[in-house]
């Protein structure tokens, strides 16, 4: 199945945090954060101003990305998890 975002939205896999820590301690389900970090799946045509005028996007397709921590809605098709959330709540692109 594809997923076409609209208008400033984008779709995300979000990648999975590390079980471990740096020194080899393993965390247990409930002990760990929710991730921040995903790659660009598809993204929309852009934001619509006031104007008229479009804005293009800033990120594009397998861009790896940090995205603030309550962000977005959380989306599973065909067994999948994916997020769909606006370029804004995207804080960096990963180089």
């Amino acid at each position: 199945m594809n997923i076409k975002p609209l208008g400033e939205r984008i779709v995300i896999k979000v990648l999975e945090s590390e079980e471990k820590t740096k020194s080899g301690i393993v965390l247990p389900d409930t002990a760990k954060e929710k991730p921040q970090m995903g790659e660009i799946l598809a993204v929309g045509s852009g934001k619509i101003l006031d104007n008229g005028q479009k804005v293009p996007m800033e990120v594009k397709v397998g861009d790896r990305v940090l995205f603030a921590k309550y962000a977005g809605t959380e989306v599973k098709l065909d067994g999948e998890e994916y997020m769909v959330m606006k370029e804004s709540d995207v804080l960096a692109i990963l180089a």
